[in-house]
């Protein structure tokens, strides 16, 4: 995918600020929900939140964050969205449902691309175990007989591997709060997305749960012809480059949203490691704009781009 830049534009100021449900942000990238950020840092998901705060950004907090739901919360100053699964105790996902709402969250993202975990081989060839005396807040305590399964076997037994349409109904009419599904990678599912009311996260999981599936910037543009606007829609995969930024927004995203360069800066420096990716996206993004003589995010359309010959027709190609 190439840019197609315009020229002697008047590009002295550019603007980057925008609302996500209503909610209005400083620059269109956030922390998309990624498990046990204490792995990379002892502050784990606070510091991730304090940073998102900081900079005026958005974050998705993972059910298997290694800190409870209501502490980052409280670090992300209202700017935080809930990402869970639905058990099949749907009281467990009720409980959730309740804490997230108590705890402020502006959203519930219902993650539907992941009905059973799918085939990661480097921790089949090494289990995830925490270390002795650490939990995950946010899942469901285990049963009698699951001690000896690793984390990840442990929540996989809780996921409901019947998931369908039905249950987003049941997930709606459990909460006041608006629903994004995370995991579209077609028009047909975005479809049903918007008939169910709910808005649209596309991804493919890092690509983590099926080989060889379509890329999340791929799969954009038939998504935003099938929801035409009337849902807002947002993307996660391979985000590392405010150009990669400027691209999803042409396709017409209304957001981006960071897992694994996050982490890289957690890993780095805490909090001050995730404002500094932030930063920096918001440093290049500026610069983007402003080479392809754009000044506003209201600017960016798909003439801005010449998609490969064997993508898929949409967005207006």
């Amino acid at each position: 995918m190439r840019l197609r830049p315009r020229v002697l534009v008047d590009v002295s100021r550019t603007d980057l600020s925008t609302t996500v449900l209503g909610l209005p942000v400083s620059l269109p990238v956030g922390i998309a929900p990624s498990a046990m950020h204490g792995l990379a840092h002892p502050d784990g998901e606070a510091a991730t939140a304090r940073a998102v705060a900081g900079a005026g950004s958005l974050m998705g907090l993972s059910t298997m964050s290694w800190r409870p739901l209501e502490e980052v919360a409280g670090a992300a100053a209202g700017r935080l969205w809930f990402q869970l699964y639905l058990y099949r105790d749907r009281e467990l996902s009720r409980d959730l449902v309740v804490r997230a709402e108590a705890a402020g969250a502006r959203a519930l993202v219902l993650t539907v691309d992941a009905p059973r975990l799918g085939r990661r081989e480097p921790i089949l060839r090494r289990p995830l175990h925490l270390p002795p005396g650490v939990t995950l807040p946010n899942v469901g305590a285990r049963r009698p007989g699951t001690e000896h399964l690793s984390e990840l076997a442990h929540f996989d037994s809780l996921l409901d591997t019947s998931l369908s349409w039905r249950d987003l109904d049941w997930l709606a009419g459990a909460t006041r709060l608006p629903i994004v599904l995370k995991g579209i990678l077609t028009a047909e599912d975005a479809a049903l997305a918007v008939a169910h009311g709910a808005h649209v996260w596309v991804s493919n999981h890092g690509g983590r749960q099926l080989d060889t599936a379509v890329s999340a910037l791929e799969a954009l543009p038939e998504i935003a012809d099938a929801v035409a606007g009337e849902r807002e829609i947002y993307l996660d995969g391979g985000v590392t480059r405010g150009t990669d930024v400027l691209k999803a927004l042409a396709l017409g995203a209304r957001a981006v949203f960071l897992g694994r360069a996050a982490f890289w800066g957690l890993a780095l420096a805490g909090e001050a490691g995730v404002r500094h990716t932030l930063e920096l996206l918001r440093e290049e993004l500026h610069l983007a704009m402003a080479l392809c003589g754009k000044t506003r995010l209201d600017d960016l359309g798909p003439d801005l781009l010449r998609l490969p010959a064997d993508w898929p027709a949409g967005r207006g190609q």
